[in-house]
């Protein structure tokens, strides 16, 4: 950057005077700036037009010069942020901002929340972190599975907080009596970011390719192929029944992108630029459902705003602040819940860990109180003894007589709140006489981790989206976790019944069904949850339309301002 640049060389030019007048050699001066006397006369030159400083050079070889500076390199600093910001160019105002938090804080406060940008209704988010690339299929970042919904389309879709999904890219489907031919008919005006017209043909090479996927294919297990069996219909067929099959569809790992380009969806919002430091989202002129009410929604990615020591956790609420400086006081929450997420603790029976010493762990954690005397920031989480609502944990008589083995290990990967509960755990256990071994993986998912092989219990994170019963379903499906939880021949059980559970038709005997799985792994003692977090979204005032989902996040489609006051 052009601007950064110069002011760095303004910088070295100030720095040995602390802005004093120099009586100086203008080849003293391009030693300081690491370039030559031509350049530095050039740097001086277009300074004294600026303003910044005056020069006045003394005639001979070796005569010192008077360099008399008029603003500091903090005051032209502050300058040009402002104005890159007045003038929309958040990737320039973010590269100028190598300031100390507190100072950064107050200078983006004018330019953060809701504003109109040149009349273009705009809404800015500081994020604490980059995300991550919007790829198809499954995301593991809270904030990146939002996006892709917002982004990307797909032939179904969750509606709100509903837990059955509706049409989407396809206005209506059919299902033949035997649940082996799933007809999706496609709506006739679709359009691609790029100005496209969206053809059906397309979204068939775009969902052939998502099921390519391992993990894809593991999800549609049930797929044989899939056809255009009109040029406005997709035709799926199966080699058994998948009642599942249209929430499948309407998750965000099955968004479906240009197949030529994957950067491109039909979304209600457009990529407009992805950047480590700025994210920015446009609203889709030609989009197939209601429009949004805002015209762009921007990330600014500005670490120097939270706390380093949080690390990536819920801990971080959806921070939609923040207006003018005099609004401040009136910051307000908007929206909360208690989400139907949870961290989860897993116990894998062995000879090292029979089921009655499982069942005693289990009794540690709820029985103990430990879950409450975490030391977490107040109001963060809340203990919980279900699953989801009414899959609550069994309750078995004390265990207290029976001895825990020696030693055991576990593995845990992200959130931070788990860094505290190992610790917790770790502690409680060695006054019990088993020392328990504590390994990080590092990462949100247990996709790469090795250490699972060995491990005796495992603690994660599980988020559940728009319908919470699937959800559960998709994870015993698909996670990487469950071949080493389960022996070999209980995991092969386990999905021969989730492909008897999906061949129901009724959508309550799948959930009867589905309870029934997991009421039996809680009472097994493989599985027990832990805590869900609390998410809330706080705004200034005139950012409206803020409703929480499933994700802690907020339709961007129903976010507005008012008109800006004249």
């Amino acid at each position: 950057m052009r601007q950064l640049n110069r002011l760095n060389q303004y910088q070295r030019l100030w720095q040995p005077s602390a802005g004093a007048p120099q009586l100086v050699t203008v080849s003293e001066l391009a030693s300081r700036c690491f370039c030559s006397e031509r350049h530095v006369r050039t740097l001086l030159r277009q300074a004294q037009e600026a303003g910044w400083l005056s020069w006045r050079a003394r005639s001979g070889r070796g005569k010192r010069g008077e360099l008399t500076f008029h603003a500091s390199p903090e005051s032209l600093r502050n300058a040009m942020m402002e104005e890159a910001l007045k003038s929309g160019q958040q990737h320039n105002a973010l590269e100028l901002a190598q300031l100390a938090p507190e100072a950064l804080r107050s200078l983006l406060h004018p330019f953060l929340g809701g504003q109109w940008q040149n009349d273009t209704p705009t809404l800015r988010i500081p994020y604490y972190r980059s995300l991550e690339p919007l790829q198809p299929g499954f995301l593991p970042g809270r904030a990146e599975q939002h996006l892709a919904g917002q982004v990307f389309s797909g032939l179904t879709r969750f509606n709100g907080n509903s837990s059955e999904p509706t049409g989407d890219l396809a206005h209506h489907w059919e299902v033949s009596a035997d649940g082996l031919r799933w007809h999706f008919y496609i709506r006739s005006t679709l359009h691609w970011h790029n100005g496209d017209k969206i053809e059906t043909a397309q979204l068939q090479r775009s969902l052939t390719a998502l099921l390519t996927l391992p993990a894809l294919r593991t999800l549609f297990r049930s797929v044989l192929r899939i056809e255009t069996t009109h040029p406005q219909c997709l035709t799926f067929m199966l080699h058994q029944p998948d009642y599942w099959l249209a929430h499948r569809l309407a998750t965000y790992c099955s968004r479906l992108a240009h197949p030529d380009n994957p950067a491109v969806g039909c979304g209600p919002f457009r990529l407009a630029a992805f950047e480590p430091d700025l994210v920015r989202l446009e609203s889709h002129e030609q989009y197939h459902l209601s429009h949004p009410l805002l015209k762009a929604i921007e990330y600014w990615i500005t670490p120097q705003l939270f706390d380093y020591r949080l690390g990536t956790s819920c801990r971080h609420p959806v921070q939609i602040a923040i207006g003018e400086a005099d609004e401040l006081e009136t910051l307000r929450l908007v929206s909360t819940s208690t989400s139907l997420g949870f961290c989860y603790l897993t116990l894998k029976q062995s000879a090292r860990l029979n089921e009655m010493q499982a069942k005693r762990l289990i009794n540690i954690i709820h029985l103990s109180r430990l879950l409450h005397t975490l030391p977490l920031n107040e109001g963060l989480i809340t203990p919980t003894e279900e699953l989801l609502p009414g899959w609550t944990i069994p309750e078995w008589p004390d265990l207290t007589d029976v001895v825990l083995p020696e030693a055991l290990t576990l593995v845990y990967h992200l959130p931070v709140e788990l860094h505290t509960m190992a610790s917790q755990l770790k502690a409680y256990l060695a006054r019990q006489g088993c020392e328990l071994t504590v390994i990080f993986h590092d990462a949100k998912t247990w996709d790469g981790c090795q250490q699972l092989a060995d491990a005796d219990i495992m603690m994660g994170d599980r988020l559940i989206g728009e319908a919470p019963a699937y959800t559960l379903e998709q994870w015993l499906r698909c996670d990487a976790l469950w071949p080493h939880v389960l022996s070999a021949p209980a995991y092969a059980h386990l999905q021969a019944t989730l492909d008897a559970v999906q061949n129901q038709a009724e959508a309550r005997d799948r959930h009867a069904g589905l309870q029934a799985i997991f009421n039996r792994l809680m009472e097994n003692a493989v599985l027990t949850p832990l805590f869900n977090y609390q998410y809330q979204i706080s705004a200034p005032p005139g950012v409206n339309g803020i409703r929480l989902n499933t994700r802690g996040w907020f339709d961007f489609t129903e976010a507005w301002l008012p008109a800006p006051k004249s």
